[in-house]
C-alpha cells in the first residue's frame, strides 16, 4: 500500500481540496450497498462524525473485502471528493484498503441501541461507540478548560497525596493502604492491630479530599487548586456515588465566602461554555440521542445569575412546599442535612436555576467551617443545579486556632495525624475560603447522562472492580 501520511477524519471533513490522495485509519461502524458500490462509515474517535468511503466492489478482492466487518480496524488511501450526499462535504473514493486488524464475528457493539448496563460489562469497548466518544472527549474538553480557567486567574495547580493518614472530612469511609499479611495481623493486648511493621509506620489510607493540605498551599502561594483522583469507600449504589472519582479543590487566601461564591459561579459558567464552544457537535449528539433538553439547560446556566440563599429560606421554601402538598420522601425541618429531592425541588421547581446555599446549619457540616455570630450556623455554601442537585461543596475556614480548637474537642476529632493542620492556625493565620468540585458531577450535568458509571472510563463501585 502506498505511504500516505495519515489524516484524522476530524481534519479530513474539514478539508476542500477535491482531487487530493489522502489516507484515513479508523474503525468500521457500518458497512452497506449493493452488488457494485458499498459505503463504509469509518471513525477513528478524533469526532463523532464518521466519514463515507465508497467502494467500488470491482476494485477489490473478495478476500480483502470479506474482513471488513463492523469494528474491523482499515486503512484506505483514496481520493477526497466532494460528497453527493447530505450530512458531510466530503468523502473519500477508495483505490486502496488495507485491512489491520480483523473483527471476530462475536464482536458486541454490532448495529443496534445497546442498554448502558450492558455497555457497562463491556467497558473496555464502549469506548468505541458515539455515545462514550463523545462523552469521554468532552471529558478531556472539560479537563482543559478547568487547567485553563485557574491559570489564567494565577492559580498554581498543587499536587496533595493520595495515600494519607488524614480523615479530611471526617466521615471514616476510606480504603486502608497496607503492605500487611492480612493472614496474619499482629495485634496488642486490646485486639487493635499493631502498625509498627507496616511501610508507613502507622495506619494510612487513600485520600478522601486534598483539601487539608490544598489549605497549606493556600497559605503559601496564595491561591492553588488540586485536581487528582479521590477515594471513598461508602457503600453506595445510587447513580451519583463512586469510590473512585475526581476532585477539583481550589483555595484561596484572603477569599471569603462571598468571594468564594463568585469563584464557583464564575468557574463553572467558564466550564459549561467552554463545552459549548469547543464540543458543540459531541453536546448536541448527546442532546439529540438522549436528553432533549440539554442544550437548552447548558445554555440557561450561562444567562442567569446563581441564587445566593441562605438555608434557613430555604428550609422555609420547602416547608411552604409541603403545607400545599408538596410531598417529599424525606422530611424537611431546620437542621435537617437536605436531601437530593429537596435541593432539585429548589433549583427547578422555585427557581427555575441553580442555587448557591449558604449559612447551613454547623452541626451538619465539616468541622474546619468559619462559625457565623448566631453560633448556630456556618459560612459553608452548596451549588445546587437542575438534574444534579448538589455539584460544589465549599466553605470560608475557620482561622482562628481556639474556635477551630473548641470544634475538634466538641466533635471528638482524633488530633494526633493532624497536628500540620492546626500549625497554620498558629503561625501566621489568614482568612481562606475554597470548595470542591466532583468532575464527574460536573460531566454528568455537561453530557446529560443519568448515571455517574457512564461518565467515567472504569466505575468503581461496591463489587466491582473490573478492567
Amino acid at each position: 500500500m502506498e505511504k500516505i501520511s495519515r489524516t484524522k477524519v476530524v481534519d479530513l471533513l474539514k478539508r476542500r481540496d477535491f482531487g487530493a490522495m489522502v489516507n484515513v485509519k479508523g474503525w468500521v461502524r457500518t458497512r452497506r450497498g449493493s452488488k457494485q458500490v458499498n459505503f463504509i462509515a469509518l471513525n477513528d474517535g478524533s469526532t463523532i462524525n464518521n466519514v463515507q468511503i465508497v467502494v467500488d466492489l470491482s476494485n477489490f478482492d473478495e478476500e480483502i473485502l470479506k474482513l471488513i466487518t463492523t469494528g474491523a480496524c482499515i486503512s484506505v488511501n483514496g481520493e477526497l471528493t466532494e460528497s453527493i450526499g447530505s450530512g458531510q462535504a466530503a468523502e473519500i473514493q477508495a483505490r486502496e484498503i488495507e485491512v489491520l486488524g480483523a473483527c471476530d464475528n462475536t464482536y458486541p457493539l454490532q448495529k443496534k441501541g445497546h442498554t448502558m448496563e450492558f455497555l457497562r460489562e463491556i467497558a473496555h469497548l464502549r469506548p468505541r461507540t458515539n455515545t462514550f466518544g463523545a462523552v469521554f472527549r468532552i471529558r478531556h474538553n472539560m479537563a482543559i478548560a478547568i487547567h485553563k480557567f485557574f491559570h489564567e486567574r494565577g492559580f498554581f495547580y498543587f499536587h496533595t497525596p493520595i495515600i494519607t493518614a488524614s480523615d479530611c472530612e471526617g466521615a471514616g469511609q476510606m480504603f486502608q493502604v497496607t503492605t500487611k499479611n492480612l493472614y496474619d495481623l499482629k495485634k496488642d493486648e486490646n485486639g487493635s492491630i499493631i502498625y509498627d511493621d507496616d511501610f508507613f509506620g502507622k495506619q494510612a489510607s487513600l485520600t478522601v479530599s486534598g483539601q487539608l493540605e490544598g489549605e497549606l498551599a493556600a497559605t503559601a502561594l496564595g491561591a492553588i487548586y488540586t485536581f487528582g483522583p479521590t477515594f471513598r469507600a461508602e457503600n453506595s449504589n445510587t447513580p451519583r456515588h463512586l469510590a473512585e472519582f475526581w476532585m477539583i479543590e481550589p483555595e484561596v487566601a484572603f477569599n471569603d465566602i462571598i468571594d468564594n461564591m463568585d469563584l464557583a459561579e464564575d468557574f463553572i459558567k467558564y466550564c459549561v461554555r467552554w463545552a459549548l464552544d469547543n464540543c458543540y457537535d459531541d453536546v448536541k449528539f448527546l442532546n439529540d440521542m438522549f436528553d432533549k433538553g440539554l442544550i437548552e439547560r447548558l445554555q440557561g446556566v450561562l444567562k442567569e445569575t446563581f441564587v445566593r440563599l441562605p438555608y434557613t429560606e430555604g428550609i422555609k421554601i420547602l416547608e411552604e412546599a409541603v403545607a400545599k402538598g408538596h410531598k417529599f420522601e424525606f422530611p424537611v425541618y431546620w437542621g435537617v442535612d437536605l436531601a437530593s429531592e429537596h435541593e432539585r425541588f429548589l433549583v427547578e421547581e422555585h427557581f427555575k436555576r441553580p442555587v448557591i446555599l449558604t449559612d447551613y446549619p454547623k452541626e451538619i457540616k465539616a468541622f474546619y467551617m468559619k462559625q457565623n455570630e448566631d453560633g448556630k450556623t456556618v459560612r459553608a455554601m452548596d451549588v445546587l443545579f437542575p438534574k444534579i442537585g448538589e455539584i460544589i461543596g465549599g466553605s470560608e475556614r475557620e482561622a482562628d486556632y481556639d474556635k477551630l480548637m473548641t470544634r475538634i474537642q466538641e466533635l471528638n476529632i482524633p488530633m494526633k495525624d493532624m497536628w500540620w493542620y492546626l500549625d497554620t492556625r498558629k503561625f501566621g493565620s489568614c482568612p481562606h475560603s475554597g470548595f470542591g468540585l466532583g468532575f464527574e458531577r460536573l460531566l454528568l450535568f455537561v453530557t446529560g447522562m443519568t448515571n455517574i458509571r457512564d461518565v467515567i472510563p472504569f466505575p468503581r463501585t461496591p463489587r466491582n472492580a473490573e478492567f
